[in-house]
């Protein structure tokens, strides 16, 4: 029984919330050079499976990616106790 509920496909709205959740937490990190890796990450790893057609293969990538959603969150609570004390030249604005 829990192999046939593995293997069911994601829904259309799980996998939007997913992302949602990916992007969401990219954004806490302070440091630019990782919150952008993290989004830029995200995006490429939905991007190469938006054509996945097989359930089984829809449903381990769905739970790859929130495996690396809560190493992402557990991360950011990491980077955010050692928080950069200046920002990148990325993000100081041009006057």
């Amino acid at each position: 029984m829990a192999a046939a509920a593995a293997a069911a496909a994601p829904t259309r709205a799980e996998v939007l919330s997913l992302f949602r959740s990916l992007i969401r937490t990219a954004k806490q990190f302070s440091d630019y050079n990782i919150r952008e890796y993290t989004r830029r990450r995200a995006v490429d790893a939905f991007r190469e499976n938006r054509a996945l057609a097989d359930a089984p293969a829809a449903a381990a990538a769905f739970a790859e990616g929130k495996k690396q959603l809560e190493v992402a969150k557990r991360q950011a609570v990491v980077y955010s106790l050692y928080a950069p004390k200046s920002k990148s030249v990325m993000e100081l604005k041009v006057q």
